[in-house]
């Protein structure tokens, strides 16, 4: 008897070819298009709403000939990732809410919706691997890059469990995208020449400040711009002193000019260059830092402004998460891995120290840009073996 798998079907052309390629591997399929928002005042118009998303799904699924139905999780969406997301940034930091709804709602939520339907697993179009080992008579699972390095979205899936990855299957993850375009182009899929979304989860494209604006008000504040020379960037830190490296910068308004004006803190992340209208300088001015308490937004000239980067990052204890639970480090040691704060970020070279407190990662080369509440991940070769918000 074949196996049967639900295809969360997004009305892409990514999740159109898994569907198809199932079927083709002999598998009960059955398509089935995750409903996570109503508010439609805030979606970019034309760019990918749910509601043609829908249909494309439901169109794709008619042609390959699979049962299809809609699922309304925008209840269980707005609880854990909206939620999540306005208070992430109220406290000002930077949260990834693909990352949580892949954790919360794909292969929680959804794949519990799938098992009352019998599904024996559930399949989305991301594109990654999952591996096995078998340890002492267990069996492991992997989170293995996708094939395609321009396309690898094994950073997004870097909050599931053993237990959740157990039950997932990733059918385009050995393709690249030119290769899944040309099977959906030779099966005549609706989605075939279909642009990427390069929106939130299954909502489609948002305009941020407005969806941010729904419930976190616009608030006047200062803009204070940090000189480059400021005491605070001239450490002399030896890298066993690896608290003080991983601190982000103890900015304050005694350092720095006020230089403009900002309409809340919490609007803006580390590293922002775009939104701010801070003109007439020397040199492009970039977000150093936030306060949200004080209301307050640190600026500095140029890319290779010293407060655009850090030595190291911190995760506390109950924010670490270990893919392969076999590999965590105990209080004491350290590993050296590859690690990326973003998505899409090259790989970097970094050394892991675990504490009581959580884990301390060092990086070779300082990192530009890191924004507490986004998440850090790190590898061995292909293989993501666990991650942890920022802090």
């Amino acid at each position: 008897m074949s196996k049967r798998v639900v295809v969360g079907l997004s009305g892409g052309v990514d999740s159109s070819v898994a569907a198809f390629l199932l079927k083709e591997q002999g598998y009960e399929v059955i398509g089935m298009f995750m409903k996570n928002w109503h508010d439609d005042s805030v979606t970019i118009s034309n760019e990918c709403p749910w509601l043609d998303d829908s249909n494309d799904a439901m169109i794709v699924a008619q042609h390959l000939g699979i049962p299809f139905q809609t699922i309304d999780l925008s209840k269980e969406y707005k609880k854990r990732i909206v939620d999540y997301m306005f208070a992430e940034y109220q406290r000002g930091r930077t949260p990834n809410p693909d990352v949580l709804c892949n954790r919360e709602i794909k292969f929680d939520v959804f794949l519990h919706a799938a098992t009352k339907l019998g599904a024996d697993y559930v399949a989305t179009g991301h594109y990654c691997r999952k591996g096995e080992l078998h340890k002492n008579g267990e069996t492991i699972y992997q989170l293995l890059a996708g094939k395609d390095s321009n396309k690898d979205q094994s950073y997004f899936l870097c909050q599931l469990t053993q237990a959740q990855l157990a039950k997932a299957l990733f059918p385009i993850g050995e393709l690249t995208k030119s290769e899944v375009r040309a099977i959906a182009k030779k099966m005549g899929l609706a989605t075939a020449e279909k642009k990427d979304s390069q929106g939130l989860c299954f909502i489609g494209k948002i305009h941020l400040p407005d969806f941010l604006q729904q419930k976190l008000k616009t608030k006047k504040g200062k803009v204070i711009e940090v000189p480059r020379d400021a005491t605070i960037f001239k450490n002399g830190w030896s890298k066993e002193d690896y608290t003080s490296l991983t601190k982000p910068y103890d900015l304050s308004s005694e350092i720095g000019q006020v230089v403009g004006e900002h309409n809340g803190a919490h609007f803006y992340t580390i590293g922002q260059r775009k939104g701010l209208n801070m003109g007439g300088f020397p040199k492009p001015m970039f977000v150093i830092g936030t306060d949200t308490e004080q209301n307050l937004i640190y600026m500095g000239q140029g890319e290779d402004h010293p407060g655009l980067y850090r030595s190291g990052l911190f995760i506390q204890k109950e924010d670490e998460h270990w893919i392969r639970p076999d590999l965590t480090l105990n209080e004491g040691e350290s590993k050296k891995y590859k690690v990326r704060i973003r998505y899409r970020q090259v790989l970097e070279n970094a050394e892991l120290i675990q504490q009581k407190e959580g884990i301390y990662i060092l990086f070779d080369n300082p990192q530009r840009g890191v924004a507490p509440g986004q998440f850090a991940t790190w590898y061995e070769g292909d293989e993501l073996i666990g991650s942890g918000v920022i802090n």
